[in-house]
């Protein structure tokens, strides 16, 4: 029967024997009665006394032991221990072993070297009313381990909505065509700054290490369409290349060619200032010599003259009555005679020899033998 069931009278442990609740019992009494259940019957008030005051101290003590022991943690390189004192912050705990009151202080460990990542992705809506599927993966490392933990109730799931937010946003901005193609990298920029100042008024305590905008898609009914439009791109792109190709291998040989024009129009334009400056002071020369001797000047330059023009003819001119020997035609000469020696015709086989008489008429000529005919021989004669 329990002890405190009805009608089990005077085997109550805490000295109760009169059944009503006369206050606290006193504690040596209770220690007494509870060494007489387990055996120890007759000691006297004085050792029950001592064995209660004795196992309290022990007990203490034990306590104490564990509490101690208890305090003791330990914090790895990579982290830092955000401490609370009854609930009020603290400090930070370096890496190391710690000690720390139990029941009065709480350290939390936050990891502050790894870097994490959260992704996020989705069909969007862009600015000329296209839906494109992208995908974005946000890098970032813990700064301040007590912002991170009591700043917001859960910093990750902050940072992801956002990022989804921030994505969000700039895709609507732009057109489907950039996503896709060329404008990868600004949109991956334009994310990083937009995410950056959405969190900013949070002080999550976190910094943004990375933005990797992976490749968007476009849906899977259009996908065909945009692949060939991607290829047309590539092949634009390859096009332009090509024409800057070659008009770095162009634009260096006309260069050149401008160079040289130019080289050869200065040459020019000094050869023919020397020239006239030549002729200028051959004149300069000459004229005192005219003003001293007019006739024998003018009979040398009109000697000069014509030699200088008969010079390239291949038409001799003689006169048969100042002679009558046979004159010798080197029609060999005249035929290797280049055209480009005078500004006459090509020297003919068949060139015409003019004789000129002194009332200036013409005689027969000779043939292309360089003989004279029989009819002319013997008209010849008779003269």
């Amino acid at each position: 029967m329990a002890w405190n069931e009805p009608g089990n009278k005077g085997n109550d442990p805490w000295g109760n024997k009169g059944g009503n609740d006369k206050g606290p019992p006193d504690m040596d009494e209770v220690f007494r009665n509870l060494s007489k259940r387990f055996g120890k019957k007759g000691g006297s008030s004085n050792s029950g006394s001592g064995f209660g005051s004795k196992g309290i101290l022990l007990i203490l003590g034990i306590l104490v032991v564990v509490w101690i022991l208890s305090g003791f943690y330990s914090v790895k390189e990579a982290e830092r221990g955000v401490a609370l004192r009854f609930g009020e912050y603290v400090g930070l705990k370096d890496p190391g072993l710690q000690w720390k009151p139990t029941f009065i202080e709480e350290v939390y460990p936050v990891d502050v070297e790894t870097v994490r990542s959260i992704p996020a992705s989705g069909s969007m809506l862009t600015t000329d009313e296209n839906v494109v599927k992208v995908e974005l993966d946000v890098q970032y490392r813990v700064t301040d381990p007590y912002k991170f933990m009591f700043s917001a109730v859960d910093a990750n799931s902050s940072l992801r909505e956002a990022t989804d937010s921030a994505l969000r946003y700039v895709v609507g901005h732009n057109k489907m065509d950039d996503i896709l193609t060329t404008g990868r990298e600004a949109i991956r920029n334009d994310t990083w700054k937009e995410l950056e100042r959405i969190i900013e008024p949070y002080n999550l305590g976190l910094t943004i290490v990375d933005v990797n905008f992976l490749p968007a898609r476009p849906p899977e009914e259009v996908k065909d369409a945009f692949d060939d439009a991607i290829s047309a791109q590539e092949d634009e792109q390859r096009f332009i290349r090509e024409a800057e190709a070659y008009s770095r291998e162009v634009e260096p040989k006309a260069r050149g060619v401008v160079e040289r024009m130019a080289q050869e129009a200065e040459a020019y334009k000094q050869k023919v200032t020397l020239e006239a400056q030549g002729q200028v002071a051959k004149f300069d020369k000459l004229l005192p010599e005219y003003q001293k001797a007019p006739e024998v000047t003018r009979q040398r330059l009109y000697i000069d003259t014509m030699q200088q023009v008969m010079s390239g003819n291949n038409k001799v001119i003689v006169d048969t009555k100042s002679s009558g020997n046979m004159l010798y035609l080197p029609l060999d000469k005249m035929m290797d005679r280049k055209p480009n020696d005078s500004k006459s015709q090509p020297v003919r086989p068949d060139s015409e020899i003019q004789q000129l008489n002194s009332n200036s008429t013409l005689t027969p000529t000779y043939q292309n033998t360089g003989r004279m005919t029989r009819e002319e021989r013997m008209r010849q004669g008779r003269e």
